[in-house]
């Protein structure tokens, strides 16, 4: 299974929280590949500058390093966001949702909202 990691599981699993069950994080350490987009980096940086989020001081080096694939933004991203319904009132969770559609992963997520979508998803 591809998997594509939503910014709050990627940040629980960056932060070895215990929000994200044992079994969750075996499969992403485990699991052949795994993604984090471009859109959860972003969504991070503007919570570390806002001061929501401490703790990450190298967040491009951590992205480098983790061993997650990253997956960046592609126009047929934005043009499958674009015609996404506005079930979920986020932009950056409806690119998520894109990106899963368009690149056939399985989206890990805990919100109920991207649970509305037709996308492949692997709740946690």
């Amino acid at each position: 299974m591809r998997l594509l990691l939503d910014t709050h599981v990627f940040l629980w699993w960056l932060m070895d929280d215990d929000a994200l069950s044992a079994d969750v994080k075996e499969t992403i350490d485990t699991e052949a590949e795994v993604l984090v987009s471009a859109v959860s980096v972003w969504e991070i940086a503007i919570k570390q500058a806002l001061g929501k989020i401490v703790g990450l001081p190298d967040l491009s080096r951590i992205v480098d390093t983790c061993g997650l694939v990253e997956l960046p933004i592609r126009s047929r991203h934005a043009i499958e966001a674009g015609g996404l319904p506005l079930l979920h009132r986020d932009p950056l969770d409806r690119m998520l949702i894109a990106q899963a559609r368009c690149e056939g992963l399985t989206l890990m997520s805990r919100d109920e909202q991207v649970q509305r979508y037709d996308v492949a998803l692997r709740p946690v």
